[in-house]
């Protein structure tokens, strides 16, 4: 016992070393944002998907771009638009005149990374085309099955709701999303250093610096890991207390389903193993609540009208629930 106890440790210690490795090769091209980073990256080891929202330029698709440039794997990106149909997505069959069959043609789906740039710019319909790939990671067509290579992420990012020409997103889509990742403006002083490397690159792409860390098959044998992190059993209920009490706040109309306490334990065992160690702390939990649970919830109207937002009610929540220690 004690011998597969310390060969876990050593390899959580080896993927926490190749995790700084993929931070600084980031760093190379992205100012801050260290929040976002660490979440995506507990997002792969997860095997979950991500959806990233903030304001036009503030580095959301360019960060994607990049984590699919660190980690050696295909990557393809998707433009969502009023108009884009779900067979745009997905792939179509087309006779062949050659053989008088249908041949199916994948769509910019197929592949290990895929971008989704402003998803809810589309409509329900092309929105439900993703409900089947996200979950199950295959795609049917025609009555045939195609599965999609291993590992698969789908990262989103999406305009603030109020922007003109965006449309909500349905709540069984967003709750196949593991995180919904918030991003800020920078700070004045991460704005300064911004300016000055693309003061000093002279036009050179920056994607172009970053070199590749991390093979698909590394990801998956890291996943396999993740699976086997220790949590003690009193931090499990502390999980299951936190999403209990958003189902009972009367400030919630609609609180988080079990799916949502399922990625908040493997997500908190990601976090702990990204950062070296193969148990799970309170810190590890309340590191996860905020972006497993900010698109799951949905306000009263009361407190909407009041402007009251998730993430203040998420943030009540988490200081209510007294810490396991």
């Amino acid at each position: 016992m004690e011998e597969n106890v310390f060969r876990s440790r050593v390899e959580a210690t080896a993927l926490h070393q190749q995790v700084a490795r993929i931070k600084q090769e980031i760093a190379k091209v992205i100012v801050g944002q260290d929040a976002m980073i660490d979440q995506l990256l507990v997002a792969i080891l997860a095997d979950g998907h991500v959806l990233i929202e903030g304001v036009p330029g503030v580095a959301k698709t360019l960060t994607a771009k990049l984590l699919s440039k660190v980690v050696a794997i295909d990557f393809s990106r998707i433009q969502f638009t009023p108009d884009l149909m779900p067979s745009d997505v997905l792939g179509t069959s087309v006779y062949n005149l050659k053989t008088s069959d249908f041949e199916f043609k994948p769509g910019p789906i197929f592949s290990n990374i895929v971008l989704i740039d402003e998803i809810n710019r589309a409509l329900a319909k092309t929105q439900a085309a993703l409900f089947e790939v996200m979950e199950e990671r295959q795609v049917t067509i025609d009555g045939h099955t195609h599965k999609m290579k291993l590992p698969y992420l789908v990262v989103a990012t999406q305009n603030p709701i109020e922007h003109e020409g965006t449309y909500r997103l349905p709540e069984a889509q967003l709750d196949r999303f593991l995180f919904k990742i918030a991003v800020s403006y920078p700070s004045q002083e991460e704005e300064s250093t911004i300016l000055m490397r693309h003061h000093q690159r002279q036009g050179a792409q920056p994607v172009q610096d970053v070199t590749s860390v991390l093979t698909g098959e590394q990801i998956l044998a890291f996943r396999a890991l993740t699976h086997q992190v220790h949590i003690e059993e009193n931090l499990i209920k502390y999980i299951v207390r936190l999403v209990d009490e958003t189902r009972k706040n009367p400030m919630l109309f609609l609180g988080a389903s079990p799916r949502a306490s399922i990625a908040m334990l493997v997500s908190a065992k990601a976090y702990a193993l990204i950062n070296g160690r193969d148990f799970v702390n309170p810190e590890d939990v309340k590191s996860v609540v905020l972006p497993v649970l900010r698109h799951r919830l949905q306000l009263s109207p009361e407190k909407e009208m009041e402007g009251v937002s998730i993430d203040e009610v998420v943030k009540q929540i988490i200081d209510k629930i007294e810490v396991p220690r």
